[in-house]
């Protein structure tokens, strides 16, 4: 896994969502916590950890680096409990069957919250096993102190309690397990109630989402085993068969009853719960792939135990991982392109970098492009920005504030004679019913349409540098 988050992991460019963990985790303390006021309270715990990684060297590469590690860390703990639960080669297969999937090395080379959320899901499910099997008040502080922290990393990641509690209700555990498990969990909840309760204030940022039906539920299904046809066709089977005629337990839970409920039950919720509010999206669900694999290799277990040598019977294992990710190859490539992601801020910092020239001005449309120049600002070096009254930082902010159309009107008139403006556009928003609607950002274009015309347009992915000359 480490080996796969390390190949191709400078794509050369970041996206969006790359580009926030970027600007504000090189923010002060202050400034981040200001910011989680406002917008992305959710990230905040990820934005502070990234904060020192980042303060090490601000790239790209260093920025991905914790979720290349955090998704080794999970291979490996998914390892751990799979021979735990049933025997060394099913966690051999069940870890490596996790590194070979390639929406997990999607989300192990992006810089965001999902692959160290995946981990520490895997971690409090490995220290249920602990919990459970030795019952100390210690280990049930430490399985709640981990839900909790992951939690806050993603707060979605509570839906964990739910796939571990039907777990032990599966098992039949004691009424003294059932009482360590329910304080962690309250004690856990208890923790992640303020940022729920802050986070449901700033839902707008989720307004985008819809009801999920069939098309979402088929896509986070080939997500979870894998995007080609018959690898999710062999990959089912084996979970069936796993269910069907599950591994002899061996100890106080049974693979399945660990591994099922964790792979069905959060999706499931999600789903149940977005038909009223929309917030099902799969990288919000990484965390509980885990039970995917474990659900797999039991099944391979059923099969491949059948063979007389039990060295012969985990290479044949490892042999079909194996050929399950020369199957998916193509996959795994596309992941490792710039254009494995919605955009490619790079090439649009590139193309104002190869044409505009200090004292030229910028205008960003809307003022989200703004996120260009946060994530590159190199290439806007000698620009007046034309729009921006209070920057990101002092404004608690993504993106700035910006100043009104009057103060626009204002500038413009003042700029001297043959300054060129050139307008930063997000081509998949400009243009748009939801452009229209936002009167400040079609102010901006009424204003620079009245002074200035456009001369030249350079389009890229998910973005257009134009040139704007006076009239």
């Amino acid at each position: 896994m480490l080996l796969l988050g390390l190949w191709g992991l400078d794509r050369g460019t970041m996206w969006r969502d790359e580009a926030a963990t970027f600007q504000v985790a090189r923010r002060s303390p202050g400034e981040i916590v200001r910011l989680l006021g406002h917008v992305d309270a959710v990230h905040g715990l990820y934005y502070l950890l990234m904060r020192p990684v980042l303060a090490l060297r601000a790239d790209e590469t260093t920025l991905r680096l914790p979720s290349v590690v955090a998704a080794a860390v999970t291979a490996g703990l998914i390892g751990a409990i799979g021979c735990r639960l049933a025997r060394p080669r099913v966690g051999l297969w069940a870890g490596l069957l996790y590194a070979a999937t390639p929406f997990v090395g999607h989300y192990a080379q992006e810089g965001r919250s999902y692959a160290l959320v995946a981990a520490g899901a895997a971690l409090a499910t490995w220290l249920l096993l602990e919990a459970v099997e030795r019952g100390s008040p210690g280990r049930w502080a430490g399985y709640g102190a981990v839900v909790a922290v992951t939690a806050l990393l993603h707060e979605f990641a509570i839906l964990l309690l739910a796939a571990h509690g039907l777990t032990l209700l599966l098992s039949r555990v004691p009424g003294r397990t059932w009482r360590g498990w329910g304080c962690a969990a309250a004690a856990a909840c208890a923790v992640l109630a303020p940022l729920a309760v802050l986070s449901q204030g700033q839902s707008e940022q989720v307004s985008w989402l819809r009801a999920p039906g069939y098309e979402q539920a088929k896509a986070l299904l080939h997500a979870f085993t894998g995007p080609g046809e018959p690898v999710v066709a062999v990959v089912v089977a084996l979970m069936a068969l796993a269910v069907l005629a599950p591994l002899p337990r061996t100890g106080p839970l049974r693979l399945g009853a660990v591994a099922l409920p964790l792979a069905v039950v959060p999706p499931v919720l999600l789903y149940a719960a977005s038909q009223w509010q929309p917030l099902f999206l799969d990288r919000y669900l990484l965390f509980c792939l885990a039970g995917v694999p474990l659900l797999a290799a039991a099944g391979a277990e059923r099969l491949l135990g059948l063979l007389p040598w039990r060295s012969v019977a985990a290479a044949a294992g490892v042999a079909a991982v194996a050929a399950a990710f020369v199957a998916q190859l193509p996959f795994h490539e596309r992941e490792r392109l710039p254009s494995s992601r919605g955009d490619e801020l790079a090439r649009v910092a590139a193309a104002v970098g190869r044409t505009a020239r200090p004292g030229d001005t910028v205008l960003f449309l809307p003022l989200h492009e703004r996120r260009i120049s946060l994530a590159y600002p190199e290439a806007f070096t000698g620009l007046r920005d034309l729009t921006l009254k209070r920057s990101p930082a002092a404004s608690g902010t993504l993106y700035g504030q910006e100043a009104g159309a009057g103060e626009l009107r204002s500038r413009l008139r003042g700029l001297p004679a043959g300054t060129r403006v050139w307008v930063v556009a997000d081509t998949s928003t400009v243009g748009t019913p939801w452009f229209r609607a936002q009167r400040a950002e079609s102010a901006k274009t009424r204003e620079l349409d009245a002074l200035y015309r456009e001369e030249s347009t350079v389009f890229v992915r998910g973005g257009a540098v134009s040139l704007y000359v006076q009239r």
